[in-house]
C-alpha cells in the first residue's frame, strides 16, 4: 500500500533491433572497424550506444563532445602519436579502467569534434579497443570537409521506434508474432486481432518513433504531454536549421514548414510553387538534400519507367517530401493553437478523423519502408492526352531476389474503407511483364482477390 505521496517509479526499457546490428558489427569487426551510428536527432543513438557498452563490454567511456571541455579535446592533437599515454589520461580523466579488446570507447555528437573522426584512423589501427561513433549526418559532411574520412569507418543508420518496436515497450512481446505468422500464411487476423492490432497501431500512429514521446507515453498514456515533447523536437529540428543549414537555411525553413500542407493535396507531390512564384528545383536542390540528410524527411522520387534499374530512372525534381516520423507530423501538422488537441488525438484514436487521413497513412507506409530498407520510389504518367497511360502509383518497391521478369511491386495506400483502384489497375494491365505481387494496403484485414494483396497497415513493416 502506498500513501498518497508515494510513487512507484517504472523504468522503461527501450528494446531496439539496431542492437542486434551493433553485436554483429562487433563479432565481425574484431575491433578492425570502427561504426559510425546515422541518425536524426532525439532517436536514441547515444542512449543505444551506451546500452550496447553495458551488456557487451567490461568496461567503456563515452565521450560527449557536446559537454567535455578542451582538456579532453586536447588530447587528440597531442596524444595521438602516443596512444599509450592517450588512454592513460582518458582513462584517468573519466575514471574507467580500459580493457584491451574489452572495452568499448563511444564519440557521443563526434560531428561537434571531426578532430576525433579523423583519429579513428590510428585507434582502429592501434586495435586494443573498440569504437563507436554517434551523429547526425547533415553536420557530419558539414564539419568533415577539411579532415580525412577513415576507410575504417563503417555506417550504420537509425530511425525512429518501429511498430513492434513501439509494442515492445507496451510490454506487448507476442502481438507481432501473430502478425508476422499471418502475414507468411496468406490468412486474415480474424476480426478480434485485427482489431486489437489497429487499436495498438492507431496509438503508434500518434505518438510516433521518437524514443522519448513514446517513453512518455508508456509512463503517463497522457498524449498531451506526448505531444509537448514531439513539439519540443520539432523546436530543435528548427533550431539546427538555423544553426547548420548556412547559406540556405531560409530556403530549408520554409519547405520544412509546407510539408504538411503539401501532403494534404490528393496528388502530394511537392510543389516548388508553392514557395515562391517561378521556383526551380536548381534553386532549392540543396535544401531539400538537407532535410533528407539530416534523416527530418523521407523524400521519395518519381521513377519514370517501373523496371528494375527504379534509380536509373528517377526524375530527381519530381518527388514527395514525407516527414521522418509520423508522431512529429502529427503534431507538425495539427498546431493552430500551439498543441494539438484532445479532440484531434480522440478522432485519430477511434479512426473518426474526416480529413487528412490519406496523408497521415501514407507518411506512415513510407517510414516502414524506409525502415524495412526500402528506397522510396513512386510512379506518375500525367499522359494528358491518353486516359489509359494516365496513372499515379504511391509507391514501387524491388522484388528481394531479382528473376527475368516480375520485379516490381506497386502499392496503394488506401485511408477509407471505400476506393476505386483505377490507376493499379491501368499500371497492370501495361505493366504486366514488370510487376510482381500488387499490393493495396488498407486498415482492413488481410485478403486477395482477383490477383491483389490486401494488406493491413501494420503489415507494411513485413514487406
Amino acid at each position: 500500500k502506498f500513501g498518497k505521496r508515494d510513487f512507484v517509479n517504472i523504468e522503461v526499457i527501450m528494446r531496439r533491433k539496431i542492437l542486434d546490428k551493433l553485436i554483429k558489427w562487433k563479432n565481425s569487426s574484431q575491433g578492425k572497424s570502427a561504426l559510425l551510428i546515422d541518425g536524426a536527432r532525439r532517436v536514441g543513438k547515444s542512449y543505444i550506444a551506451e546500452e550496447f557498452a553495458k551488456e557487451n563490454y567490461k568496461s567503456y567511456i563515452l565521450i560527449d563532445f557536446n559537454k567535455v571541455g578542451n582538456d579532453v579535446k586536447e588530447l587528440f592533437d597531442r596524444y595521438l602519436n602516443d596512444l599509450d599515454t592517450f588512454f592513460m589520461y582518458l582513462s584517468a580523466y573519466f575514471n574507467t579502467k580500459l580493457y584491451p579488446r574489452k572495452s568499448l570507447i563511444i564519440f557521443d555528437e563526434v560531428q561537434l569534434y571531426p578532430r576525433a573522426r579523423a583519429a579513428i584512423k590510428y585507434l582502429v589501427e592501434d586495435g586494443r579497443f573498440d569504437y563507436i561513433e554517434t551523429g547526425s549526418l547533415m553536420s557530419i559532411k558539414k564539419n568533415g570537409k577539411n579532415i580525412f574520412i577513415p576507410s575504417e569507418e563503417r555506417h550504420i543508420k537509425m530511425y525512429p521506434m518501429d511498430f513492434e518496436e513501439f509494442l515492445w515497450a507496451l510490454n506487448n512481446d507476442t502481438l507481432m508474432d501473430i502478425i508476422r505468422k499471418n502475414y507468411a500464411d496468406k490468412r486474415p487476423m480474424g476480426q478480434a486481432l485485427h482489431r486489437l492490432a489497429m487499436d495498438y497501431f492507431r496509438r503508434y500512429l500518434i505518438v510516433g518513433g521518437m524514443p522519448q514521446a513514446v517513453k512518455e507515453y508508456v509512463e503517463t498514456k497522457d498524449f498531451d504531454r506526448v505531444d509537448q515533447i514531439k513539439r519540443d523536437i520539432l523546436t530543435l529540428y528548427r533550431n539546427d536549421i538555423t544553426k547548420h543549414a548556412e547559406g540556405y537555411e531560409i530556403k530549408v525553413q520554409s519547405i520544412f514548414d509546407e510539408i504538411p500542407s503539401q501532403l494534404q493535396k490528393h496528388e502530394k507531390k511537392f510543389k516548388l510553387s508553392s514557395l515562391k512564384k517561378d521556383a526551380r528545383f536548381r534553386d532549392y536542390d540543396d535544401a531539400i538534400f538537407w532535410l533528407d540528410d539530416a534523416m527530418i524527411v523521407n523524400n521519395c522520387y518519381n521513377s519514370t519507367e517501373p523496371n528494375i534499374g527504379l534509380k536509373l530512372n528517377m526524375d530527381r525534381t519530381t518527388l514527395k517530401c514525407y516527414m521522418g516520423d509520423t508522431g512529429l507530423l502529427i503534431s507538425h501538422a495539427f498546431d493552430e493553437n500551439g498543441i494539438v488537441s484532445e479532440e484531434i488525438y480522440k478522432k485519430l484514436l477511434f479512426d473518426k478523423l474526416e480529413v487528412n487521413r490519406g496523408m497521415i497513412m501514407e507518411n506512415i507506409v513510407a517510414q516502414m519502408l524506409v525502415a524495412s530498407g526500402h528506397k522510396l520510389y513512386f510512379f506518375s504518367s500525367p499522359a494528358k492526352n491518353d486516359s489509359t497511360s494516365r496513372m499515379e502509383i504511391d509507391f514501387l518497391i524491388l522484388k528481394s531476389k531479382i528473376t527475368n521478369r516480375h520485379n516490381i511491386s506497386p502499392i496503394e495506400v488506401k485511408s477509407g474503407k471505400n476506393y476505386t483502384l483505377c490507376s493499379l489497375e491501368k499500371f497492370l494491365t501495361k505493366y504486366s511483364e514488370q510487376t510482381a505481387t500488387p499490393y493495396v494496403i488498407h486498415t482492413l484485414d488481410f485478403n486477395e482477390k482477383n490477383g491483389i494483396t490486401y494488406l493491413p497497415i501494420y503489415m507494411t513493416m513485413l514487406l
